[in-house]
This record gives structure tokens, C-alpha cells and sequence, in this order.
């Protein structure tokens, strides 16, 4: 492997990781020698990498930096071209344009070797069931109020037909394969629940926030629900 190589696998791997990684770690990721990693570490940070730590402590990549796109590898691109086409194929119209504007925009920044990978890639989506929700559902305005962290209200029907009436703190749409679910706070039960999207019968934002931060109520829920975090 190339020393550039080996430089760029570096940042890939600390961009994968969210808190500080020790230095062995990472020279174990590698298969370099601690050494080696902590040398290129330093030619990393004298080229403008924003990585920041020190032996002992750990290592984290600040947000915000930028590798050219030319850097994919053949695997990361058909990951990429896999992921896209199931967005464009399986999710709401306005997710699945912008899967199909994202990749463009990939596209037409890669050189031409990479782009005709893209074109062959070898990673075919198979037929799949489209996901409906009920008809007069808007996801955009379930992600728009996601990200915004604004309270909702909504219509809901369980499985037994019967209906009620909440006001929710939306947190993330989880896609399986054949139904979307809302996990959101729920004022009523006063804990997190789990809403079928085909299910929602009105979903309407609120002007107020909720009173948490979205990203600790998603630890509290991923915490009672067992799921870890990616390192």
C-alpha cells in the first residue's frame, strides 16, 4: 500500500468513528505499527487535517473536512450506487429525487474510470414491494419537522382499528421492508413509542419545540431499546 494510500484509509477510518479512538486502535485498523500511526498523524494534521488528540488520549477527526470524491474505492461505490437505487426505488417521491440528485451530483464530479464503474456496478437492486403510507401523509413534512425538533400532532390507528388522538416528539423514521415507523416521545404515555407511518391518519407539526434536545431523547431510546451506536 502506497504511503498516500495509507493516509486516506487513515482519515476514512476516523471519520467512521464519532468519539476519540486510541492510537492503538487505530494502528490495528490499519495494520500499521503505532508508530507509523502516529506519524501520520502528524503529516495528516501539518496537510490542514483538523484531527485533534494526542498519545494516551485518543484521536478524533473534526467534522467538516473534506476528501475528493476521485478517493472512492470500487467498494465505496457500489455501496453508494446499492444505497441510492434502494432510495429511489423504495422511498417516498421526494427522498427518492433527491437519491437520484445526490448520486448525479456524485457522478459528475468523478473521473471517468470511476463513473463507468458507477454505470457497471456490479450490485443489482432486486424487485421489491413499494411502501405506502396512508395518502394524505406528507414524509417530507414528518422529516422537515424531525429535524426541527418541533412537537406534532397526531391521528393514530393501531392494529385493532381503534383511534386516538397525540401530540408526539418526533425523533427518526426507521425503514424496513415493508413498513416505515415514526419512533417519536409520546406526551400521552409519557415514554417512546412506535408509529406505523401507513397508520398515521394526520400528522401535523406544532409551532413549539420539544423541551429536550433530539439527540439525548435518541440516546435515552436507543439505550431502553438495546440498539448501540456505530463506533
Amino acid at each position: 500500500m502506497s504511503r498516500a494510500q495509507r493516509l486516506l484509509d487513515l482519515v476514512q477510518v476516523l471519520r467512521r468513528h464519532r468519539r476519540p479512538v486510541s492510537g492503538r486502535k487505530l494502528a490495528a485498523e490499519l495494520g500499521v505499527s503505532i508508530r507509523t500511526l502516529y506519524r501520520d498523524i502528524v503529516t495528516l494534521q501539518g496537510q490542514g487535517a483538523p484531527i485533534e488528540g494526542e498519545p494516551g488520549l485518543g484521536y478524533i477527526l473534526k467534522p467538516g473536512f473534506m476528501l475528493p470524491p476521485l478517493m472512492f474505492s470500487e467498494e465505496e461505490i457500489e455501496a453508494l450506487v446499492l444505497g441510492s437505487r434502494w432510495v429511489a426505488d423504495r422511498a417516498d417521491p421526494a427522498l427518492a429525487l433527491a437519491a437520484r440528485d445526490a448520486m448525479a451530483k456524485i457522478v459528475a464530479v468523478l473521473p471517468a474510470d470511476l463513473t463507468r464503474r458507477v454505470e457497471d456496478a456490479a450490485l443489482i437492486l432486486g424487485p421489491g414491494k413499494m411502501l405506502v403510507d396512508a395518502p394524505q401523509l406528507d414524509l417530507a413534512a414528518i422529516r422537515k419537522a424531525i429535524r426541527a425538533e418541533r412537537r406534532a400532532s397526531i391521528g393514530y390507528g393501531d392494529a385493532e382499528g381503534r383511534t386516538s388522538e397525540r401530540i408526539v416528539w418526533p425523533l427518526a423514521l426507521s425503514f424496513f421492508d415493508q413498513v416505515r415507523v415514526l419512533v417519536a416521545w409520546c406526551e400521552l404515555r409519557q415514554d417512546f413509542r412506535h408509529f406505523r407511518t401507513d397508520r398515521l391518519m394526520r400528522f401535523e407539526a406544532l409551532e413549539s419545540r420539544y423541551p429536550q434536545r433530539r439527540q439525548a431523547l435518541l440516546k435515552a431510546w436507543r439505550e431502553k431499546e438495546g440498539i448501540a451506536l456505530p463506533a
